[in-house]
């Protein structure tokens, strides 16, 4: 949720903004723009509606020159998407320029006070009062910027991740974080500024994660300087990344969202390597071993996720619950935090999120500690907010989502939880040994099936053309497929913009069957499992309303392929893992549809990859 890049140093500033900004275009967005000071201290502002690509077009023949410089890519909340609403923002002497991620919470009262002083304002964003205010505050009381900052956000409600430029001081970037992510990269005589790690790992692998309330003075030919809203000096630790180019590249593929999708068989070996044993007898994870009181002790897991997230607690719970015999809640964490919720010092709050940013969770994780709970973290971001908020965790390592749509964190979310069941059911001895042996043996096993299921792409793709026709979808599963269902559906919704909802296919009586007609696709999880004639019933019950089937079974299933209309066959694995397997189908059938419809698959219209606000 919109993207924020800064340069300072001996290079032209502008290519790299640039470069920067299509790094960060995975996070949805409906502007941009740069501002630059060049040679003769000229602070010049560029932006415009649309994608980075506008941009470019809109600065030609316009002076793009200098090495100090910031740029950002606008999701809208304050304000229509527009060229006047988009960042940077002038200050009204337009001696500064502002980018700003988050929500100022207050800017209306501001913005009052900002007026009856003479104040006047071009858009609509609460990021232009932000920049007003500082200016106020820095020529009223004569301060120098770094003061005047200090002093803009002690008035401040809300979040932020901001950088300021100002036009007289051309050798130096302001810079400034609270609940919004902030990361700063150091070079040789250079320093980057960007909202995470990806538009920087090209010129540096050494970083500083600012934390809330710190403000980062970044000055040419100095060391960095990190100081709070007060002035006093913060002690900042570098960190390396580990990130591949490779990895930001779409490297031949149409999209990064099939890109990722067919990674997964990679992606899940790496989540388990290291984890799992080359033998496949034994699951360790570390945070179990470190933590193993608090964990074994605990009376009840919260999970709390949003979106994609939620869907993967689900499976968690079902796996907690059946092989540890421990309570599971399963909570969105936007309702949790504002609930009031009943919070004890024996539980265990399990936070997931792919981004490790996400505002809603972050809050509910600050919320459980307050109340003295313990707090376990599955995230992908290496060094993000919630690893760093957290008791311990667990890394799902897939490596960096740059697809709108989540695919591959899913699974490596769904794996981990897998993973955390079975160790914490090994140590509680609630699981047999054979039993413990034949799953863990078999999740060894699923990157090979998966790579199975993605032989199936070109079937899935000229099935995928009968539906585009399509204005709703109702996705189907029961069990450990439920939550499979609400994550197919979600992905279709998602990018193809087809309305599209799961259900657990009992369900399907007390409502939904009402939906079904010749024209209503149907799309059934219907895998060899302990719940397989429970699903062919209702699959008879769609085919006697002139419903169209498509059906997820497994290879060799004769019964259900003579009666729906289009089948998927699949490899057969334990059913606590079918979600691994049947996933990825659910993840190509979205995709491709959505390709056929012509739809901006990795960008999709609203949405954003991390959601740092409310």
């Amino acid at each position: 949720m919109c993207g924020i890049v800064g340069y300072i140093g001996n290079k032209d500033a502008y290519p790299i903004l640039i470069k920067g900004l299509k790094r960060l275009e995975y996070r949805g967005y409906d502007s941009a723009g740069v501002a630059l000071i060049n040679e003769n201290q000229d602070l010049n502002v560029y932006k415009t509606k649309g994608k980075v690509s506008d941009l470019e077009n809109f600065v030609v023949q316009k002076d793009i020159s200098g090495n100090i410089g910031i740029a950002h890519t606008r999701w809208a909340t304050h304000g229509e998407p527009c060229s006047e609403n988009a960042h940077p923002h002038y200050s009204s002497s337009e001696n500064l320029a502002l980018i700003h991620n988050g929500i100022i919470e207050n800017y209306a009262s501001l913005k009052e006070k900002l007026q009856e002083k003479g104040y006047s304002f071009k858009s609509s964003t609460d990021t232009e009062v932000l920049v007003q205010l500082i200016e106020y505050i820095k020529i009223s009381n004569n301060l120098d910027l770094l003061s005047a900052v200090q002093l803009a956000l002690g008035e401040v409600i809300g979040a932020y991740a901001i950088a300021v430029l100002e036009k007289n001081h051309p050798d130096e970037i302001i810079a400034a974080r609270k609940s919004s992510p902030l990361v700063v990269g150091i070079g040789q005589d250079e320093f980057f500024l960007a909202s995470d790690a990806t538009p920087i790992v090209e010129y540096t692998d050494k970083v500083v994660y600012l934390e809330d309330e710190e403000i980062a003075l970044i000055r040419r030919h100095k060391d960095l300087k990190i100081v709070n809203l007060n002035n006093v000096e913060m002690l900042h630790q570098v960190k390396s990344v580990k990130l591949n180019l490779g990895q930001l590249e779409k490297g031949g593929y149409p999209h990064f969202m099939l890109k990722e999708i067919v990674e997964q068989p990679g992606c899940i070996h790496d989540c388990m390597r290291g984890r799992i044993n080359i033998e496949g007898s034994n699951v360790v994870l570390s945070a179990v071993i470190d933590y193993k009181e608090k964990l074994l002790n605990a009376k009840r897991f919260i999970i709390v996720a949003c979106g994609t997230s939620w869907h993967a607690g689900l499976i968690g719970k079902h796996l907690i619950e059946s092989f540890c015999r421990i309570p599971v809640e399963v909570e969105y964490a936007s309702e949790f935090r504002y609930r009031d919720p009943v919070i004890n010092s024996d539980d265990v709050i399990i936070a997931i999120s792919q981004s490790g940013e996400t505002a809603d969770t972050l809050a509910a994780i600050e919320l459980a500690k307050s109340k003295g709970a313990f707090i376990y973290g599955i995230c992908n971001a290496v060094g993000s907010s919630i690893p760093r908020a957290t008791h311990t965790g667990s890394y799902i390592h897939v490596g960096p989502e740059i697809g709108v749509a989540s695919t591959k964190a899913f699974t490596g979310q769904v794996t981990v939880l897998t993973m955390l069941a079975l160790t914490l059911a090994k140590e509680k001895g609630t699981i047999t040994q054979n039993d413990f042996l034949s799953i863990v043996k078999e999740l060894n096993m699923i990157p090979e099936k998966m790579k199975k299921v993605l032989e199936l792409n070109s079937k899935i793709a000229e099935l995928s053309k009968i539906f585009t026709y399509a204005h709703n979808f109702i996705y189907l599963g029961r069990g450990y497929s439920y939550p499979v269902a609400l994550e197919g559906a979600l992905k279709l919704k998602e990018i193809s913009y087809i309305h599209a909802e799961g259900y657990p296919a009992a369900e399907m009586k007390h409502g939904p069957i009402a939906l079904i007609d010749a024209e209503m696709p149907v799309v059934v999880i219907a895998t060899h499992n302990g719940l397989y004639e429970k699903v062919l019933s209702n699959i008879q019950e769609i085919k006697a309303r002139k419903g169209k089937v498509i059906a997820l079974v497994t290879e060799g299933d004769t019964y259900i392929s003579n009666i729906a209309d289009y089948c998927i066959e699949l490899p057969e694995t334990i059913e606590c893992l079918d979600p691994l397997i049947t996933t990825v189908p659910l993840q190509l059938l979205a995709y491709h549809i959505a390709v056929c419809k012509g739809m901006d698959v990795d960008q999709p219209r609203n949405l954003a990859k991390s959601v740092t606000v409310e």
